[in-house]
């Protein structure tokens, strides 16, 4: 645990001891429709875009207001907690920045009398273990991990191409347990299907989006110029595209390059409309939109029922290619 996160732990723990639950927030709005916040770590994400515009459209359905925040860091996300206390809202839908914020984070809703669910990241407690008694809704990572490796696997054998002249960039981050499992997931299905472990190389990323995807592949791919085809794999679809950007770059033809992203969003549908296809071959699409929508309504029945939601639920994806993107997406409801 960072030093930074260490202190918002613990000064979110003693504001939680030392100033008593204002419960009078929830009591003085009771009669008021009751106001929730949805709080993601990269607010302009097509996927977290998603996410809060089907929890806002669910809230105009059925009576009840959706305050949509950003939250890049730790500071932000206890901003946002005291802010929502403020308004009177009776509980939010987070994605973190970072999971190991779980404490802060609990200890900061304990404060205001608010329920929380996560979305998408699960949050840990001080030893790294899921926090007890967050209901989650997310991907099975290491399922959609192995989606993403088959993926790879089946169009790999489709082109006819020999594992021992393929390499594999693994774009990782493994300080974000979901991107490990996903990762890893990948990895153990394309070992399974035949291909060579020494050709698997990872690329450390610091964000997970196109620019830290093309930063930490470029190098890798520089590094290793006799490798004439590759395949690409990340935690999410912008992380292979800003890897694909890198393989363009350093003139590897599209059809030499296999790129499987996850998620299903903005992105992957402007390279799928390309004229001519790239690099990126498919990703494996989530409805962003359930996950928005199940989760703010898995909250909203907690808040007026006590109907505490299942503990962790978990959702898998479907492969989205140039083919059929259109009718994926219409399925999913993206």
């Amino acid at each position: 645990m960072t030093s930074k996160i260490r202190r918002l732990t613990l000064r979110a723990a003693f504001a939680a001891m030392c100033i008593a639950p204002l419960g009078m927030n929830v009591a003085a709005h009771a009669d008021s429709p009751v106001k929730i916040g949805f709080l993601v770590k990269m607010p302009e994400q097509a996927w977290f875009i998603n996410e809060q515009k089907a929890a806002t459209a669910l809230g105009q359905k059925e009576n009840f207001s959706v305050v949509n925040i950003g939250t890049p860091d730790g500071e932000k996300v206890l901003a946002a907690i005291d802010n929502l206390g403020a308004q009177g809202a009776q509980g939010f839908v987070i994605c973190a920045p970072d999971v190991r914020l779980g404490p802060a984070i609990q200890a900061r809703a304990k404060r205001y009398n608010m329920k929380f669910v996560t979305v998408d990241d699960q949050l840990v407690d001080s030893s790294g273990k899921p926090l007890a008694n967050v209901p989650h809704l997310g991907m099975s990572a290491l399922k959609i991990g192995n989606q993403v490796g088959q993926a790879i696997t089946d169009e790999m054998k489709r082109r006819g191409w020999k594992p021992e002249e393929v390499g594999a960039l693994r774009i990782t981050d493994y300080e974000l347990p979901t991107a490990k499992l996903r990762t890893d997931g990948a990895t153990q299905s394309l070992l399974a299907g035949g291909f060579k472990k020494e050709n698997i190389f990872d690329a450390p990323q610091k964000t997970t989006d196109d620019e830290g995807g093309f930063n930490a592949a470029s190098p890798v791919l520089a590094q290793h110029p006799n490798i004439k085809k590759w395949v690409v794999f990340a935690l999410n679809e912008e992380s292979v595209l800003g890897a694909v950007r890198a393989t363009e770059q350093l003139h590897i033809a599209s059809a030499d390059v296999i790129g499987v992203g996850i998620n299903g969003a903005g992105e992957a549908f402007a390279e799928f409309q390309k004229k001519q296809p790239t690099g990126f071959y498919g990703t494996i699409a989530v409805s962003s939109t359930n996950h928005g929508k199940d989760s703010a309504e898995n909250l909203i029945d907690w808040i007026r029922d006590g109907k505490q939601p299942i503990a962790d639920t978990q959702t898998t994806g479907k492969l989205m290619t140039r083919d059929n993107w259109t009718a994926v997406r219409s399925e999913l409801g993206i």
